[in-house]
């Protein structure tokens, strides 16, 4: 059956194209956004919906998406959906953080120029009948300073744009390196040598904790005297109210603001004062940018559905076209290991630790990561995934670690999964041989070479005659078909196991049987997700 998707607000006929031309199912409803009962009636129905910023997708709606598993944001911000509901639920948020970065970075360009040379106000002069040529003096952008905080990808750009306005550019970014500046031909400066210096400062950073009101009252006393503030970035990363009285007292010489801390903005202490450019959130808005992003969600949410690429992800770790196709049987291993494990332990967890040895090391460990996590947790939560299944570690204080070697024993690659619990330790080790299937190649340190079935079950025993005469004799007695076992021991006499392949699961009774006997330590049932 095709996946289906939601689109539920206005995105381009070519976008709901893209869905239709990668074989899913698309309803293409562009106000049921606005609309919220509705959309309350109709989310069960997809595993995908497409918006932008008018459809809310609150923990009510996701409560209501029983079949959802993505959710695609064309455009950057993402404040509309509830991602920690969304986490929770196992659903991946994804939005399209590159399509509008030349959009936004240019509006900011323009916007410095036009607090710089006053245009809004000597365009509404001059409309308006008037001649004010010398109320309306201007500064030049060549050899000033331009202080930008936060030079990822839109403030790079940005950086790389006011260097070609002959600008003097200084950068204050934690992650900026020093080879990334050299690269874009800044000086890289902590945050008080910015505010001192700058003539002009502009921001691109996201609204955080951290980052939320960088330009405070205080920081904004530290600038030098004429500057001039934009901020097409993110509403909150400046105190208004504060800059209100700064631009009043003639120490700020002007501001360009495309985003509010409270939007729509329909009042803000700028609004109404002298040299200030207002618009209303205007950083993505050009054709070409809305149709970016629309083609690109599209083909995202596309060949997530399809081949399972995570692509742009908030909530779990990206996962490439290209990297789905090789990781696919490493991620259904790691998916194995922790299961097996899951299934094993009854007693609360304390941490997960995984070790990846040889070229498995060179892959996507934080996907794999979230594999290995989601099998574990499944055993107490059927439901988990990929997406939820970390933060419902975190949330019960499992500390999950991880360790990479390179090459060490007869395999080019495997995995080894540990979990420690109070009263123990238990690992096992997988790799995946050149057909491309999942094997167990390790069970509490004895070394075993195991397919992996659907229906299995596991014993541990002394190592000592008799036990696989029981195993049969006790399945058959009970109707229980063994298509295929394995075992493994760690030296004669001593411990012992067994990997029984049947063809469905083993009834309670069977296993009380079993241990009856009082020849096995251990006797578990053990299911796996086997395509």
């Amino acid at each position: 059956m095709a996946p289906k998707v939601l689109v539920s607000d206005k995105l381009s006929e070519t976008a709901v194209q893209i869905f239709r031309d990668n074989g899913i199912e698309v309803d293409f409803l562009p106000t049921l956004g606005k609309e919220p009962e509705k959309l309350l009636e109709l989310i069960h129905n997809y595993d995908g919906l497409a918006i932008r910023s008018a459809t809310k997708v609150t923990e009510k709606v996701l409560e209501r998406a029983t079949n959802l598993k993505v959710i695609g944001r064309a455009g950057i911000g993402v404040d509309n959906v509830d991602i920690t509901a969304a986490s929770k639920k196992g659903v991946i948020v994804m939005n399209t953080p590159y399509g509008n970065m030349i959009t936004t970075a240019e509006h900011a360009i323009a916007m410095m120029f036009a607090v710089a040379r006053q245009i809004p106000e000597a365009s509404a002069s001059t409309h308006a009948g008037k001649w004010e040529k010398s109320k309306f003096m201007g500064v030049e952008l060549t050899g000033k300073t331009l202080g930008v905080i936060g030079a990822g990808n839109i403030g790079g750009i940005v950086c790389e744009r006011a260097v070609g306005l002959r600008m003097k550019v200084v950068a204050y970014d934690p992650f900026l390196s020093d080879e990334r500046a050299a690269k874009l031909g800044v000086t890289k400066v902590e945050l008080d040598e910015l505010l001192q210096r700058a003539d002009f400062i502009t921001l691109h950073v996201p609204l955080t904790e951290k980052t939320r009101n960088i330009l405070s009252a205080e920081n904004l006393a530290k600038t030098k005297k004429g500057v001039r503030i934009v901020n097409c970035a993110r509403g909150g990363l400046v105190d208004e109210a504060a800059l209100a009285e700064m631009l009043k007292s003639g120490h700020v010489a002007g501001a360009a603001f495309d985003v509010f801390a409270e939007e729509p903005a329909k009042e803000n202490p700028l609004f109404d004062l002298p040299n200030v450019v207002v618009t209303p959130h205007l950083g993505a808005s050009t054709t070409e940018a809305q149709e970016n992003v629309a083609l690109q969600v599209a083909q995202q949410m596309s060949n997530y559905l399809n081949t399972g690429a995570v692509e742009n992800a908030l909530n779990m770790p990206s996962v490439t076209a290209e990297e789905a196709k090789v990781m696919g049987p490493w991620l259904k291993l790691a998916e194995h290991l922790g299961a097996f494990i899951g299934q094993m332990t009854e007693e609360p967890i304390k941490a997960i630790n995984i070790l990846y040895d040889g070229k498995v090391a060179e892959m996507n460990l934080d996907a794999l990561g979230c594999a290995a996590i989601a099998g574990v947790m499944k055993a107490s939560n059927p439901d988990v995934n990929l997406v939820s299944a970390p933060l419902q570690a975190a949330e019960r204080g499992v500390k999950v670690s991880r360790t990479t070697q390179g090459k060490s024993g007869v395999f080019d690659a495997f995995i080894k999964l540990t979990v420690v619990t109070e009263q123990r330790e238990r690992s096992i080790a997988g790799t995946v041989f050149s057909d491309g299937k999942p094997r167990f190649i390790q069970i509490k340190g004895i070394n075993i070479d195991a397919e992996i079935g659907a229906h299995m079950l596991y014993t541990t025993n002394e190592d000592v005659p008799g036990i696989i005469g029981t195993l049969g004799q006790t399945m058959g007695e009970n109707g229980v078909n063994i298509a295929n076992f394995t075992l493994g021991r760690s030296e004669p006499g001593k411990d012992a196991i067994a990997l029984l392949y049947v063809d469905a699961p083993v009834a309670p009774e069977v296993i009380g049987k079993l241990k009856a006997t009082g020849l096995f330590r251990n006797v578990s049932p053990l299911e796996f997700a086997v395509a």
